[in-house]
């Protein structure tokens, strides 16, 4: 009897010894084809990048200087329009000025984009600040007539 379950056990142990190395080959196999896949395709970078990765891509490159500091706001709405960019910080201006490097056919999306952030920079300008009008409703409560509470006791009979 218990030879017989010793004999399982070794059987189980070299099953399940096969099935693990089955799966590792397995899984080498499917990475070898997925980057085989990915080396012969060449993945081209899209959104934000390094400026010699977008002119590695060789499809000319235009380039625009902005002055602002809010480079974040741009960078989401770019993405939002699927436009490849490049930021460059010139320090050597102060404040930085920002290059920020394009593909010309990518010039509709890109104005379009920056047609959206300009409105988006001036919408946020007409905006009365939060802080403002916190501190305005702070000294309109502070001026308000507070409730007094008189506290009496009565005594019934």
């Amino acid at each position: 009897m218990q030879e017989e379950i010793e004999n399982k056990t070794v059987n189980l142990m070299i099953s399940t010894t096969k099935l693990s190395a089955r799966t590792l080959i397995a899984g080498f196999r499917k990475y070898a084809q997925h980057h085989a896949r990915v080396k012969a395709g060449k993945a081209v970078p899209h959104g934000k990048q390094s400026v010699k990765e977008l002119v590695g891509q060789g499809q000319g490159v235009s380039s625009l200087d902005i002055s602002d500091t809010g480079i974040k706001d741009f960078e989401r709405i770019a993405k939002k329009y699927g436009v490849d960019f490049a930021i460059k910080k010139d320090k050597s201006v102060t404040p930085p000025k920002y290059l920020v490097f394009f593909k010309a056919r990518d010039a509709d999306a890109l104005t379009a984009a920056f047609d959206e952030y300009q409105a988006m920079r001036l919408n946020r300008d007409e905006k009365p600040s939060v802080l403002e009008q916190l501190h305005k409703f702070k000294e309109l409560v502070a001026s308000l007539p507070k409730k007094v509470r008189e506290k009496v006791q009565e005594r019934g009979l």
